[in-house]
């Protein structure tokens, strides 16, 4: 027997398949932060005082521009790595809920805020009258890890769920969750900006409070820009995600909506969502078939609706013909005439076939089929008649009587 195609796909079609999974804003992120650091890593610049997050600078020569420059500048591989991974699974999430333009919108939000609170505190730090933090406003900070901290707290309000796996170890309750990776990559990690994640979890909570409310526009304000021609080459793009207009805040689904836990940083969970990012055919709402009787089930009604057409069967013929199938020979002809009269539908520029007289008999080897499964040929060949020799018809009305 051939084998799954899937498993002969090879790493560059599974590659592809994930990528192409990955919406447009959030691969265009990992893209321009993989770039970036690529020529950083060519170009041997490794200091980054120019671009990154420095308090001092900020305020002194009011170079705003570092508020965003920062977060898309990193300092190692496993440094934009460890934060692209991270975002993939988060940011899709929220893109395909919010749409790419609003997204955008989110993470510029975001970064602004990030970078507010954090000069905030630590001008708060460093110049207040009682102990001063000194190197709070000399702290040079680069990295996507605030954004990503503020997306934890919002996909963790908005998911509903009650707890959290913190790399596959151990669970937290959800709302302590990014406290606890606060705390847990302080101790793993030394060359961490404890001030920025903090920021992040602090603009997360803002926006999850609606804090954020009257800085969000509209849907109008997304349809209006993604409506605009200079965006036409972007929103024809297959992994662009239009804005649906609907609640930014709504519900959001987990990775896996049979857990109560699921996490954005979670290595022990990593490749199993890797699954969920590749196109899924959906499941069926059809109810599970009986494996001995293969086929689409049809329920049967009791009752007929006044607005059906004349052409069709009475329902309430099937219950008659159960109630005398004990007796098959109170099977009278104007019953079965009945039988072939509500069956008939006319057709356009067709001949009229003439009707059998008496009992129709079906073809010997549907009967045959049917008994071998184990009933009646008298009830048999009732339940086909009934059914207009179909088999699948003909087993409901069975299952039904002996039922």
């Amino acid at each position: 027997m051939r084998p799954n195609i899937v498993t002969e796909a090879g790493v560059q079609t599974r590659v592809g398949q994930w990528w192409n999974a990955i919406p447009f804003l959030t691969s265009s992120v990992v893209v321009v932060c993989g770039v970036i650091y690529l020529i950083c890593l060519l170009t041997g610049y490794d200091t980054f005082y120019e671009v990154c997050f420095l308090p001092s600078a900020i305020i002194s020569r009011f170079q705003v521009y570092r508020f965003y420059t920062a977060i898309i500048f990193h300092g190692s591989l496993l440094h934009v790595l460890f934060n692209m991974m991270a975002l993939v699974p988060m940011g899709s999430e929220l893109e395909r809920i919010m749409g790419s333009v609003r997204l955008l919108y989110l993470t510029i939000l975001l970064a602004t805020t990030n970078a507010i609170l954090h000069l905030l505190i630590a001008s708060l730090a460093g110049y207040n009258p009682f102990y001063q933090y000194d190197h709070l406003m000399n702290e040079c900070a680069i990295g996507f890890s605030g954004i990503l901290f503020s997306m934890i707290v919002i996909e963790t309000s908005l998911s509903g769920v009650t707890s959290r796996s913190v790399f596959g170890l151990f669970n937290v309750p959800a709302k302590l969750y990014p406290w606890i990776l606060l705390i847990v990559f302080q101790l793993l990690m030394t060359n961490v900006s404890l001030l920025g994640h903090l920021c992040g979890i602090l603009s997360g909570f803002s926006y999850s409070y609606g804090l954020f409310n009257f800085l969000m526009p509209g849907s109008s304000f997304f349809t209006t820009i993604e409506s605009a021609s200079w965006m036409s080459s972007f929103v024809r793009r297959p992994k662009f995600i239009m804005c649906t207009g609907g609640n930014p805040s709504s519900y959001i689904p987990t990775y896996s909506a049979q857990n109560t836990t699921s996490s954005g940083f979670s290595t022990g969970n990593a490749w199993r969502s890797l699954s969920s990012w590749l196109p899924q055919r959906e499941a069926s709402n059809q109810s599970s078939e009986d494996s001995r009787f293969p086929g689409r089930g049809r329920t049967l009604s009791t009752t007929r609706d006044p607005t059906a057409p004349a052409g069709e069967t009475d329902p309430n013929l099937h219950a008659r013909l159960l109630e005398d199938s004990s007796s098959p020979d109170r099977l009278s002809d104007a019953t079965v005439n009945t039988i072939a009269d509500s069956r008939q539908v006319p057709i356009a520029n067709a001949a009229v076939l003439p009707q059998s007289q008496g009992r129709v008999t079906a073809p010997e080897e549907q009967i045959q089929k049917l008994v071998a499964m184990g009933f009646d040929r008298t009830q048999v060949e009732v339940a086909l008649a009934a059914a207009d020799d179909d088999l699948t018809v003909a087993v409901e009305i069975l299952m039904s009587q002996q039922a």
